[in-house]
């Protein structure tokens, strides 16, 4: 029986840090080359999207994740401008660990005011949907 077609399934990061303040990295290709983005990427076949998660944070920004909390699943066909992907998004802490930037991240900082960012992809409304996670 051949395989289906079906959207390419991805992980995203948001990690924080003591003071609340969000990783964020500058994508370093395009789609939305140098634009504000999540650490995260592809699953790889094999992997978990737990240890996705963990290692494109690791990748794109040298932070080992604490705790993965599920915020959601993301799975708007035109979410990407390359093709339909599916994005599981977790949340977590990183203590007082510093971002550096590596792989597809040109630039990774701890931002504090996320709210004013104009976001690559959905990664603003995957904020605001975080927020409400953390005000309960």
């Amino acid at each position: 029986m051949p395989k289906p077609e079906t959207p390419l399934l991805t992980t995203d990061c948001i990690a924080i840090d003591n003071a609340g303040r969000v990783v964020l990295i500058r994508r370093k290709n395009p789609p939305f080359e140098g634009s504000y983005a999540l650490p995260g990427g592809f699953v790889d076949v094999g992997e978990t999207v737990e240890d996705a998660c963990r290692r494109e944070l690791k990748e794109e920004t040298g932070l080992d994740a604490g705790e993965l909390t599920l915020v959601g699943v993301y799975s708007s066909p035109d979410r990407d401008p390359r093709f339909h992907t599916a994005s599981v998004v977790f949340l977590t802490g990183i203590g007082n660990q510093v971002p550096v930037a590596g792989d597809d991240a040109a630039h990774a900082e701890l931002v504090e005011d996320w709210r004013r960012i104009d976001f690559a992809f959905d990664h603003g409304q995957v904020m605001r949907d975080a927020e409400r996670l953390l005000k309960r």
